[in-house]
């Protein structure tokens, strides 16, 4: 049996976000945790002085799903002249909060995000300079999941140097274990 061009493929009948994100809850979710554990009034302890401070690195990672925002909804980004201004957030509360309203932005984005939007292009560059080009979905996943993943990583280092327990990720720490999953 030959499918003709006219036809869908069974992929296509569904969402790129149930296809190419169905973890994206997970993550969010990791990233969350992480942030609510940011121990307030160490914004500018750092392990190394080459380090971020802790402060710095946590309101990164709370506003990596802007950048998410960002790729979805232009088709390049200009580091030289479109840099935004890091906002100055003082507890970890604030951080947790603009984390949660940027990614509930996020997933009503991609909760509309088409197949055509999601093959298309996305360029990053730095003036007249070119350093990438390549399918949007392939830098979402590139630039702001697994970037906050190896971010969240280095918050977990933090806060194992700070003596703060550590939260469970994609399995359990010398701190916490994950809930139980039932099955029914």
């Amino acid at each position: 049996m030959t499918t003709t061009a006219a036809e869908s493929s069974p992929i296509e009948t569904e969402s790129p976000l149930s296809v190419l994100f169905a973890d994206l809850d997970g993550e969010l979710a990791i990233t969350r945790r992480m942030l609510e554990r940011v121990p307030n009034g160490h914004d500018d302890w750092r392990p190394h002085e080459k380090s971020r401070s802790l402060g710095q690195l946590a309101t990164h990672l709370a506003q990596l799903p802007g950048f998410g925002i960002l790729m979805l909804t232009q088709d390049d980004f200009d580091g030289k002249t479109q840099r935004p201004q890091e906002p100055k957030l003082a507890s970890s509360a604030e951080r947790v909060k603009l984390f949660d309203e940027l990614s509930a932005q996020l997933r009503g984005i991609l909760r509309q995000l088409t197949w055509d939007q999601a093959r298309s292009t996305w360029t990053l560059r730095m003036g007249d300079n070119v350093l990438l080009e390549a399918p949007r979905v392939n830098v979402f996943r590139s630039a702001f999941i697994t970037h906050a993943a190896h971010h969240r990583a280095q918050v977990g280092v933090y806060l194992r140097l700070l003596d703060v327990p550590v939260p469970y990720s994609y399995g359990a720490t010398a701190d916490e274990q994950p809930p139980l999953v039932r099955s029914q």
